[in-house]
């Protein structure tokens, strides 16, 4: 990513690379305004448009077309804006838990950054999870918005992070510490999105961080969620959605079903 393509993306978050130091703040600071900024959406995969795992590619889109993505979209793209300010990172693979059990390995990508003797797990593209890094300190509760989260030991291989939920601990996804590159992902990115198996192919989702709460949209509610007390609004028409997908997230959609790939 060269000095032009990092000063627009951070234009698109509201900040300017002047006052960006490599440092915790400022990796607590970019999450922070990435989830607030950028939406966690599936929406290509249902306006059949390919998803391909190329940093130029998906900076068209999230940067020029002011759009969002997926996690390999979401992360892919966030760990090239941190690694041209400076910081050390490296891109993992997790497996997510379905309530059941978890996926498989590239089910999702996630970033670990390195600043000076800690390390962080960054994430701007897991939905409705933490809105600032978690410490890569196992064993430890950290508290992050509404929520309690954990990373710790999984087996023998693999660490966890779990999301209290009362008094029980939730898994989210567990992972083994690898460095992995974007390209690795590319068979579970066209599973995601082409498989019918995949819970992306079953339904249209618009997510995003709100500075109390967060914002989603499916094919079927809209969901307000403000400290802590949600909302729902049915969703009754194909219209309703694009007009809330315009109005709640600044995307058009039939400027996307009008093209051809």
């Amino acid at each position: 990513m060269n000095q032009t393509q990092t000063k627009l993306y951070l234009d698109l978050l509201g900040t300017e690379p002047d006052h960006l130091e490599p440092g915790d703040e400022t990796l607590r600071f970019l999450q922070r305004k990435h989830l607030l900024t950028v939406p966690f959406e599936n929406l290509d995969i249902h306006w059949k448009r390919p998803i391909v795992l190329d940093t130029e590619r998906i900076y068209s889109k999230i940067v020029d077309e002011r759009r969002g993505g997926f996690c390999y979209e979401l992360n892919g793209l966030f760990n090239q804006l941190l690694i041209s300010l400076g910081f050390t990172t490296r891109l993992i693979s997790a497996r997510v838990f379905n309530g059941t059990v978890h996926g498989p390995e590239y089910d999702h990508a996630a970033i670990i950054v390195t600043i000076g003797d800690d390390e962080y797990l960054a994430d701007v593209g897991f939905g409705d999870f933490t809105a600032e890094p978690l410490r890569y300190s196992l064993g430890a509760e950290q508290n992050d918005q509404a929520d309690v989260f954990i990373i710790r030991s999984f087996d023998d291989d693999y660490l966890e992070v779990a999301k209290r939920d009362d008094d029980e601990w939730v898994s989210q996804y567990i992972f083994k510490d690898i460095e992995r590159e974007l390209a690795d992902f590319t068979a579970m990115c066209d599973f995601q999105q082409y498989s019918p198996e995949s819970h992306f192919t079953k339904g249209k989702v618009c997510s995003v961080l709100t500075e109390n709460g967060r914002k989603t949209l499916t094919d079927r509610k809209f969901i307000i969620t403000t400290n802590s007390v949600k909302t729902e609004v049915e969703v009754e028409s194909e219209e309703a959605f694009d007009r809330l997908l315009m109005d709640e997230f600044a995307i058009q959609s039939k400027q996307y079903l009008s093209q051809k790939n």
